[in-house]
């Protein structure tokens, strides 16, 4: 399969190859965000470490939702297109199961793949603008996407010792 002429650009490398690390491919910094979910049941999903404070599923919705924020940036898309109503943080769960984690693992994933593909599409020569409606150029709005789910990864990784640690009395 030939790349695509945005995909040889070194900048769109450089932002997708960062997205990827922050998601699913082997980063230096640890877990990626992948990893840090990867066998996270419903029950630890739905855990809050606090009243009133996220829990891994939230936090889950909530990089879903500034991924498809980030691609409908750059595509121009309109809003209102994310498949759960609302925006930015979503109370969770509403239904507990297995099967609604999973629902929501696979909007993660479909938003991720929305990214990934209106970034290797978008023309190079546009990065140092500002889409419609924005105070940031794209570049900075893709590798502020990447660093946000290297900080949310992070409080992922937190609340899962926090909850493993609670389990056992400590």
């Amino acid at each position: 399969m030939r790349s695509s002429p945005q995909a040889r650009d070194p900048r769109i490398r450089l932002l997708l190859g960062l997205l990827d690390e922050s998601f699913e491919r082997r980063a230096w910094q640890g877990p990626n965000l992948r990893g840090a979910l990867r066998g996270v049941r419903a029950a630890e999903a739905a855990w809050r470490a606090a009243p009133g404070t996220h829990n891994i599923w939230e936090l889950t919705l909530h990089i879903a939702y500034w991924e498809y924020a980030a691609a409908r940036q750059l595509t121009g898309q309109k809003r209102g297109s994310f498949p759960i109503a609302g925006s930015n943080f979503f109370r969770r769960p509403v239904s507990p199961t297995e099967k609604a984690w999973r629902a929501d693992l696979a909007v993660l994933a479909d938003a991720h793949r929305g990214l990934r593909a209106a970034i290797a599409a978008f023309p190079p020569r546009a990065l140092d603008r500002r889409p419609r409606g924005s105070k940031y150029t794209a570049a900075t709005i893709l590798y502020g996407v990447a660093s946000h789910n290297v900080y949310h990864t992070a409080q992922i990784q937190l609340l899962k010792s926090l909850r493993s640690k609670s389990r056992r009395g400590r």
